[in-house]
């Protein structure tokens, strides 16, 4: 068994063909990868990325839908003290609104200290 010589036909082509397998398994590991990397990023935009959109977007509504009920709330509280206030006086208006924080503030500690002590 001899080998080919050097200038040979096929010498040049075993030393053509460990190059050209060598770039075709990195062509096909980079497909491979941007592959993964394709799937795993459209998995984590599905999995991840829109559920936390969609929580966003609903805190974001929840916050406007409180401070819209806290400012209404204001309102009515302003215009409780002045129909009140017109009726029975307004320094018994503020002593029943206080009154009635003192009540409400009581009753919460009653029920937070006995579902404490269950």
């Amino acid at each position: 068994m001899s080998e080919a010589p050097a200038g040979s036909p096929q010498a040049e082509k075993k030393d053509e063909f460990l190059p050209r397998l060598i770039d075709a398994l990195v062509d096909l590991l980079e497909t491979a990868r941007d592959w993964l990397r394709q799937e795993a990023e459209a998995t984590v935009r599905e999995k991840v990325v829109l559920p936390l959109q969609r929580l966003g977007l609903t805190l974001a509504s929840a916050a406007a839908a409180a401070s819209l009920l806290a400012l209404a709330l204001v309102f009515l509280a302003v215009a409780g003290v002045i129909a009140f206030g017109s009726l029975i006086g307004y320094a018994w208006t503020f002593f029943a609104i206080g009154m009635l924080y003192l009540i409400g503030s009581a009753v919460f500690l009653v029920v937070k200290v006995r579902s404490i002590q269950r």
